[in-house]
């Protein structure tokens, strides 16, 4: 094959398909034959819709979109040491300039060189059945996972982990989540996978029932009394642990009012705004407020080897499938906001 179709979002809720050359590695580079490659609440917000296109320094430069990209090694650069076809990978989903401290780090997502460039927003990536990736943001995906659970892992898993590792979640910890969508269910799994008790609040009935089939039995929709039914959930007490993944501010909010003195509230939905008094809410409780953004390369490869450990697999959050030449109607089903995870996989 050395033509292949990918996917591309043009903005206002629109998605073509359109023809590329099947790319050839060099240097440290790597081809990867795609197995799965799921969607994104932040290509929804950024690209998808309109009214949010271009969004910050992360604009969309019209290429083959998907960021969250699994699949196995086809080909190989010359200067490939650690990779070879065959391989199952995940990709971790931002190629950094190798250089700076946080690309040092192991966060390359928050690199600030020109050279920064993430896969389906400033280089191609998973919509097409190859992607030419960086051997730098590859991850190697245990047999235990399948490529689905690689896919997830690449963004909203990875994100959900790095947000429980900088609460530092454990096992004494009860942990509020606002906002059921894929990465808060996701943040729910990896919790009670660290052995904490999760509770949970989601005003889209879809999506509290997915977070109930799959055991999370004290979760709840918004209304007048969501304060005190979590709190006399926790004793009167308050929450440890709280995340917010809605990105609404009345949800922020109420993981401020909830947490428990002396907690940890820890905001991963983008967007949105939020205001609130700091005395009451913040400084007079003692809270931690943190901001988490994504995860390191090394978390990525920690998270693979705990899932396994856990037998956990983030597939379960998936409630829409669809091939690569049903894209379209992967991203309005996805725009509805009533599914779990949707994604794009090859037979």
């Amino acid at each position: 094959m050395t033509r292949m179709i990918g996917a591309v979002l043009p903005g206002n809720r629109t998605l073509e398909f359109r023809e590329y050359e099947v790319p050839q590695p060099t240097q440290s580079q790597v081809l990867i034959r795609m197995k799965a490659s799921s969607l994104c609440g932040s290509d929804l917000r950024a690209i998808y819709r309109p009214t949010d296109q271009g969004h910050g320094p992360e604009a969309y430069r019209g290429v083959i979109a998907g960021h969250e990209p699994s699949g196995v090694v086809e080909q190989v650069g010359p200067q490939v040491t650690a990779f070879a076809p065959g391989d199952r990978v995940v990709v971790y989903h931002i190629a950094g300039c190798g250089l700076c401290p946080d690309c040092r780090a192991g966060y390359m997502i928050s690199c600030r060189s020109p050279a920064r460039a993430a896969y389906g927003w400033q280089r191609d990536g998973g919509h097409a059945p190859f992607l030419l990736a960086e051997e730098r943001t590859l991850v190697r995906l245990p047999d235990f996972l399948s490529y689905v659970d690689g896919a997830i892992v690449a963004c909203g898993f990875g994100t959900a982990f790095a947000a429980c590792e900088r609460a530092a979640v454990s096992g004494s910890d009860r942990v509020l989540v606002t906002g059921l969508g894929p990465v808060g269910l996701s943040v729910a799994l990896i919790a009670r996978a660290m052995g904490a008790r999760v509770y949970g609040v989601e005003s889209v009935p879809e999506r509290l029932e997915q977070a109930r089939s799959l055991g999370f039995e004290n979760v709840l929709e918004p209304g007048e009394n969501t304060l005190e039914q979590l709190l006399a959930w926790s004793g009167g007490e308050g929450f440890e642990v709280a995340v917010d993944c809605s990105g609404v501010s009345s949800a922020r909010t109420l993981c401020l009012e909830a947490a428990r003195t002396w907690g940890r509230v820890v905001l991963v939905g983008e967007g949105g705004t939020f205001q609130f008094a700091p005395s009451p809410l913040l400084i007079h409780k003692q809270l931690s407020l943190l901001g988490s953004w994504v995860c390191s390369v090394g978390q990525m490869v920690r998270l693979v080897e705990l899932l396994e450990r856990w037998e956990l697999h983030p597939e379960q959050t998936v409630t829409h499938r669809f091939t690569l030449e049903q894209a379209r109607e992967a991203y309005e089903i996805f725009d509805t906001g009533k599914t779990g995870k949707v994604v794009i996989v090859w037979e």
